[in-house]
Parts: structure tokens; C-alpha cells; sequence
């Protein structure tokens, strides 16, 4: 078989589209063609130029944890670097985030009082629904998601309703649709129920709707595991459960398949954006949403993974910022369209 008969038939366009990496570069071989990877590394415009993902600050959200009082401000002690802030101080906060082109908080709030009704969730006058008002009057283009859950409501630090020690489903998913319409009306651009109750977000839809606020979308935690790396979070917000665990409503974090049905089952009831939490150690399932649904997927950088970068940090251990850099790349990479994420304000500094 002369050469030139072999170039022609390898170049055909059934041989260029092969998709088997193995196959292409067994028939590269053939030719005798030398394999030089390095030269699209070589220098850092190069490096650049063909660079297969970016992240850049249209994809960070920054989670904001609001406390009742005045002109106040105190640094979680688990989570160097991330504050609760009175409401005042949050606004101050959020208009520091727009200039630096952040665009999308998620609000967090410790109310005035817990109650075994959750009722303060769905105050008109409540933590959050005072801040979303404050924000919104000084920072009015920022889109606020609010967190719907109940763990920072009820003494019992879970996210539903509490009976005989049992997290009920039903009864807390009403609960959870007042507090969605609660927020809506203070002017939530998007509620993000992280509760993990069955129904909640075809109920919170319908909720919704009826109610007049058909344009407010629905984050969806969708694939929330009942992970060890929530720790910091719950000191931040006080509100570690009260009583065993969260694995009677939360996922298995051996489960990839269920993710794959929690996620699917929230679509169908109307979630516009579905999230995958934690974010790091769940890259497959956030891989597998994306290659799956086309939906956006949010993914949470959560505070566990955020301590324990800080923490070997301060031992000087690893190169914060470019640790930091990398892992929300690799969250871009695995398919996340937005990183919710405490190292907002640094990455977006970095990022500028």
C-alpha cells in the first residue's frame, strides 16, 4: 500500500470524528507521527489559548449569613475570612460585592427567636425578609436566592418539623411553601429549598404561582447529601441538630443512582436550576447532572472544604489562593454553571 494511499483513506472524515482517544492515536502511531503534548504548554499564552474551561465571576455566588442588631459583624470562628452581619453591615456587604462584579448572593439568616412551629421563617418582618428589603433598596440589580429550610428556626437544628423524634415531611413542606412566599413578597429573586423533603418543590411551585409570583425561580438543592463537610455552616448559623442526623432525609453518600432520580423527580416539579452539595468530593455527580439534564447546575463549595483549605493555610502547608483557584476551576470543569462558594470576594479579586 503506497503513503500516500494510507493518508488519504486515514483523513477521511469517519477516521477525523473517531471519538475513541485509543483508536486515534493508534492510527497517529501508524503513521509514525511523534506525540508532543508540551507544545500547547510551552508558554502561558499558549497555555491560555487553548485552555478547554474558564471560570470568571459571573459564575460566583456568595453565601451571606445575616444576624439580628446593629452595626454589627462577627468572623465565624471554623470559617476564617466569612462573617455573620447585622443588616446594615450585610447592605454595606452587597454593594462591595456588585463593584466587584459579583452579581448573586444566597441569604442565610439567624432569627430573633427559634420556635418548635418554625413560624419566625415565614414572618413578614423576619431576618431575612428585612434583609432582602434593605439590599434590594440600595443594590436593587443583585439577585438575592434565599435559603428555605428550617434548621436555623426550630431548636431541633433540622430542616423540617419535629415530632416524637421524627423529621416530618408534609407537614413541613407547608411550612416551607409560606416561608417561599414570604420571601417572594420581600423580593427574592429565588428561593433554594435545602431541606430535602419529598414534594417540596412542585408545592412550592404551585405555591408560588398561585400567589402571584409566577417570575421567581426555584433553586433546587437537589442531590443534597447528609455530608460531614457542613460543620463550619451550622456553627455559623447555630444550628447543628439537636438529636442524631440528618441521613433519614438527606443522601447516602455511596449513592449516585438516587442522585440521578432526586435530581430528575425536582425537574419534572418545576426547579429551574438543581444543585449538587457538597461540591468537591461529588464532582462524578455533578459530571453526571450535567451530562444528563439540560438544566444549570449550581454547585456548593461548602464549609467544610473552605475550613479545611484555610486551616492548612495557616500552616503553611499549601498556597491558598492557588488552591483556591483550582478547586473552583475543577467545578467549572466537571459542568457547574455557578459555584456558591465563601471565597467569592477573594476569587473575584484574583479573577480581576
Amino acid at each position: 500500500m503506497s503513503t500516500d494511499f494510507f493518508i488519504l483513506r486515514f483523513f477521511e472524515p469517519h477516521c477525523i470524528v473517531n471519538h475513541n482517544p485509543s483508536s486515534f492515536m493508534s492510527q497517529l502511531d501508524l503513521l509514525n507521527i511523534p506525540q508532543r503534548p508540551r507544545r500547547l504548554r510551552r508558554t502561558a499564552a499558549i497555555r491560555n489559548l487553548v485552555q478547554e474551561r474558564t471560570l470568571t465571576v459571573n459564575d460566583l455566588v456568595y453565601p451571606l449569613f445575616v444576624m439580628p442588631g446593629t452595626n454589627g459583624k462577627e468572623e465565624v470562628v471554623s470559617m476564617p475570612g466569612s462573617f455573620r452581619y447585622t443588616i446594615d453591615n450585610a447592605v454595606r456587604e452587597c454593594q462591595e460585592l456588585w463593584d466587584l462584579g459579583i452579581q448573586c448572593i444566597d441569604l442565610f439568616g439567624i432569627p430573633e427567636q427559634k420556635t418548635e412551629d418554625g413560624s419566625e421563617s415565614y414572618n413578614d418582618k423576619g431576618i431575612i425578609q428585612e434583609a432582602i428589603r434593605a439590599i434590594k433598596a440600595k443594590v436593587p440589580d443583585l439577585c438575592i436566592m434565599t435559603d428555605v429550610a428550617l434548621d436555623p428556626f426550630t431548636p431541633f437544628g433540622h430542616d423540617g418539623l419535629v415530632k416524637d423524634g421524627i423529621i416530618l415531611n408534609d407537614e413541613t413542606v407547608e411550612v416551607l411553601c409560606k416561608m417561599s412566599i414570604s420571601h417572594a413578597n420581600a423580593g427574592a429573586d429565588f428561593v433554594s429549598p435545602s431541606d430535602m423533603m419529598d414534594g417540596r418543590i412542585g408545592a412550592i411551585r404551585e405555591s408560588l404561582d398561585d400567589a402571584g409570583f409566577s417570575d421567581v425561580g426555584i433553586l433546587s438543592y437537589a442531590a443534597k447529601y447528609a455530608s460531614s463537610f457542613y460543620g463550619p455552616f451550622r456553627d455559623a448559623l447555630h444550628s447543628a441538630p439537636q438529636f442524631g442526623d440528618k441521613s433519614t432525609y438527606q443522601m447516602n453518600a455511596g449513592n449516585t443512582d438516587e442522585a440521578m432520580k432526586e435530581i430528575e423527580l425536582d425537574i419534572m416539579e418545576g426547579a429551574d436550576i438543581v444543585m449538587v452539595k457538597p461540591g468537591l468530593a461529588y464532582l462524578d455527580i455533578v459530571y453526571r447532572t450535567k451530562e444528563r439534564f439540560d438544566v444549570p447546575v449550581a454547585i456548593y463549595h461548602v464549609s467544610g472544604e473552605y475550613a479545611m483549605v484555610k486551616a492548612a493555610a495557616a500552616k503553611g502547608w499549601i498556597d491558598e489562593e492557588r488552591v483556591m483557584m483550582e478547586s473552583l476551576l475543577c467545578m467549572k470543569r466537571a459542568g457547574g454553571d455557578m459555584i456558591f462558594t465563601y471565597y467569592a470576594k477573594e476569587a473575584a479579586k484574583r479573577l480581576r
